[in-house]
This record gives structure tokens, sequence and C-alpha cells, in this order.
């Protein structure tokens, strides 16, 4: 086999943030603990080679001497083997290590449905109306007015007042928020962010140079007193929260948290970067009007997306912001790609306007599962917590003991893949959470969870592995 290189750049990239606040430890004993993170969690795959002691220490301003130490730390561990000519491989202690390929797998690590028979129709309906457009360049970095207007609507029909001109359409919300950030933000600013949250938030902060700042989120609701106390210790750029059916939890933030967290943006004059992604798939009663209608001023940016309600192979979301917001923003978008295909932006106007006709029944598909997972899960797994989410496409699972990342690595030997918890947080956190989404057909969620039940009891007596770790 021939073994993968990672360069200093990626590995930067990678680690993060990876110094522990208010750890004691030395160095190289917390860079050990974030390359082995690094490891559990899949992000350094099997085999790859690390870049050389001499150039890992420039890259990070460390001594070639730290270095060496976090290394053999790592190899005294497991994770890392040292081979002729190859340099350091990363590898598995041999307890992780001894699994076999599995036949078949079901694979919970996106929350995400096919695509039903309502986006067959919106694609046909899509090209009887592309001659329309033929004429023009097909580049537009706001988008085609018809789809603008109908996203505008659907606010202004929650109840936030929206025209066109404040709408720009972008390929998925991620991709908005990516442009969000390149326009408000700076190598070193901070982004206050729940604590968990959505990933690839996380990855596009980082990539954008700033530093997330996390707010655990309590058992319930949001913590308003945290929010407000972060912002003002750190003085961020923005704020990224999820109000509508937030990923991974499932809950959905009230009117009244609603209001006082505008409050806190408007006296503190930050920026809240709202993602509703998931905000038309709630199961018990409708979300309450956006976060963006609780002020009118510019200090909500709201995220939209096709990906969660429809499906996620139309690559259609949207950016609501005031005029001037999103005329800035078309302008950083120029640099990034010319617009969004106009086939898939004509498909995602049908669907929205036939929204109330589709969404019904998929809410209905979506919750009945939700019910199975939930009644199957407090069969079988008695002693894990499966919480009902209030919407959304997953459940955030907790755990009987820290044993995510090691419950998702021997989970893939026996043909399931799940996300462990510490993919939504910061410097390892919730190892004693996993989030396995309903979307996934009933035989196959029931299927994993009578596969998981075993692996899971055994770790569970087992207990975390003793590696070293931070204190």
């Amino acid at each position: 086999m021939i073994a993968r290189r990672t360069g200093p750049a990626s590995l930067l990239r990678l680690l993060g943030n990876w110094r522990l606040n208010g750890s004691r430890d030395p160095a190289y004993r917390s860079l050990a603990n974030a390359l082995r993170r690094l490891i559990l969690d899949g992000s350094l795959g099997l085999e790859t080679r690390l870049p050389g002691e001499r150039e890992l220490a420039a890259a990070l301003g460390l001594s070639r001497g730290t270095i060496a130490a976090a290394f053999a730390e790592l190899r005294a561990d497991g994770f890392l083997a040292s081979r002729q000519g190859s340099g350091s491989l990363v590898t598995l202690p041999s307890g992780l290590s001894s699994r076999r390929e599995p036949a078949t797998k079901i694979d919970f690590s996106v929350a995400a449905s096919p695509a039903g028979p309502a986006i067959h129709q919106a694609y046909v309906e899509a090209l009887s109306a592309l001659p329309a457009h033929l004429s023009s360049t097909g580049y537009d970095p706001l988008g085609i007015p018809e789809l603008r207007s109908k996203i505008a609507a659907h606010y202004t029909a929650r109840g936030l007042p929206t025209f066109a001109d404040e709408i720009m359409v972008v390929n998925g919300a991620l991709a908005g928020f990516g442009l969000v950030l390149r326009l408000l933000t700076g190598p070193g600013d901070r982004v206050v962010i729940d604590h968990p949250t959505y990933p690839l938030a996380i990855a596009a902060i980082r990539a954008a140079g700033c530093r997330p700042v996390p707010v655990p989120l309590p058992p319930t609701g949001w913590d308003i007193d945290g929010l407000a106390a972060a912002i003002g210790q750190t003085a961020p750029r923005l704020a990224y929260l999820l109000p509508d059916h937030h990923n991974p939890t499932g809950r959905c933030m009230d009117a009244e948290t609603r209001a006082a967290v505008v409050s806190i943006a408007q006296r503190t004059r930050t920026i809240i970067v709202a993602d509703e992604t998931m905000v038309d798939l709630w199961y018990e009663r409708k979300p309450p009007p956006p976060l963006a209608a609780y002020g009118r001023d510019a200090q909500v940016i709201t995220l939209g997306s096709t990906a969660k309600s429809f499906w996620g192979g139309l690559r259609i979301g949207w950016i609501r912001a005031p005029g001037p917001i999103i005329a800035s923003l078309a302008g950083v978008r120029e640099t990034v790609d010319p617009g969004t295909p106009v086939v898939e932006q004509l498909a995602a106007a049908r669907l929205l306007v036939d929204a109330d006709t589709h969404l019904p029944e998929r809410r209905r598909e979506l919750r009945d599962r939700l019910d199975m997972l939930v009644t199957a899960g407090e069969a079988i797994l008695p002693e894990w917590n499966f919480p009902r989410p209030a919407g959304g496409l997953s459940c955030w699972i907790e755990l009987p003991r820290p044993i995510a990342t090691r419950l998702a690595i021997e989970a893939e030997a026996i043909g399931v893949r799940i996300v462990a918890g510490p993919s939504f947080g910061i410097d390892g956190a919730f190892e004693r959470h996993i989030r396995i989404p309903f979307t996934a057909e009933v035989a196959d969620l029931r299927g994993a969870l009578e596969l998981l039940a075993p692996l899971g009891r055994r770790l569970a007596r087992e207990g975390a592995p003793r590696f070293r770790t931070a204190s």
C-alpha cells in the first residue's frame, strides 16, 4: 500500500485551535491529544503519513523536540508507526484496528432523505420553463427573479416581510455561510456558536481563519445569559445559531428566546447568522416567526435551503439580508463563482409553490420513523437516552458512558456507520453522544439498533480506552 501524505498546511487546518484553554499539560501532550482525536474520528485516515518533525515544528512554531515527544507518545499508545522510508504513519491500537470490512453497511453518517416523486415533476416543469432563460448568459450572482420572489413571499408568509432584493440564491446554505464569512470576518476573528453545532459550520469558520467560541446548550432551550456573556467577553464578529430544529439536538427556539437573542445582538452590535435549513421539518407545532422578525435592523442574516425540506441534490440555498448586505455579498461572490444553475433554480421555485402540498406528507412520514426509532431504541437499548426532537432529521442520543468515538469506530466493523458526538463540538467534547438520523428505512433503523446494542453494552462495561488525555 502507498501511504497517503498530509502536508503541514492541511494538518494545521485539521488541528484548528488545538491548544486546550486552561490545560496545564505541556505542549507535546496537548498536541498528542489533538492528533489522537483526529485519528479516532477518522479525520486522519489509516496509513496516512504525517509531516516530518522538522517541517511540522516550523509550521506550528514549536521546537522539534516538542514534536518528537508528541509523536513518541502516539507511538507508545499505538496511534503511530515508524517505517523505513515512510516516516510516521497513522495506525490504531491493536484492540481497535483488528476488524473486518463488512459486506453491507447501514449508513447513518448523513441526515438526509432521497428524492420523492415531487422532485422529478419539478425538474420536468423546470425544463419546460428553461427556454425563456436561454437568451441570457445564465450567470447571475443574485439568482433568477422568479425564485427570489418566491423565497421572499415564503418569508413574508412566515411573519417576516421580505422583498426580492433582500434575497441571494446560492449553492446551498453552507456556501451562503462561506460568503458571509468572507464578507464580514477576517483571520483571527471570533465566531460564537451553539455547542454542539453543525460540524461543517465549524469547518467553514476555521477555513476562514476564524476561531469558534462555543456556548454550551443547556438540557433544554438556549443559555441566553451564556450567549450574552460570550459575546461580551470575546467581541465576536458573528454568532452562528440554529434556532429552527437545531442540528444535532432537534430543539426549536421559542419566541421569547428569539426576542432575547435579537436584543443581545442589537445591544452589542453583533450580527447573528440564523441557519434555518431544518425549519420546514416540524412534528408537533410550527416554529415561531424567523429570528430576523424580532428586530427590524441589519443584525440578523438568515440562511435557508431546499436540501432537507426537499432534496439535497438540488444544491439550492439562499441568504436573506438587508439589500445593502446582499449587494456586498454579490460583489464577494463574483470572486468565487458566477452563479447557481438555472434549471435547479426553476425546479426549486416550483417546489416552493407546491410546498404546502408536499411537505405535510413528508413530515408525517418522518414523524412515523422518529416514533419508531425512539420506541425501538427505548426497548432495545433502555440504558441509552433517546430524546424526542421537536423537528429536524435526527436524534441526539446520550450514551451511559463516554464511548462515542470508539463506538463509531467499532460499529463500522459490524456494518453500521454513525457519527460520534465529538464531530459536533470543539476540543473532543460530547463523547457521551452520537447522532442517528431517522431518514432510513424502518427495517434499517431497527436493524442498526439491534447490531449496536451488544457492541454498546460491551464498550460501556469496558469503559473508555485508557489513553493519556488532557487534564
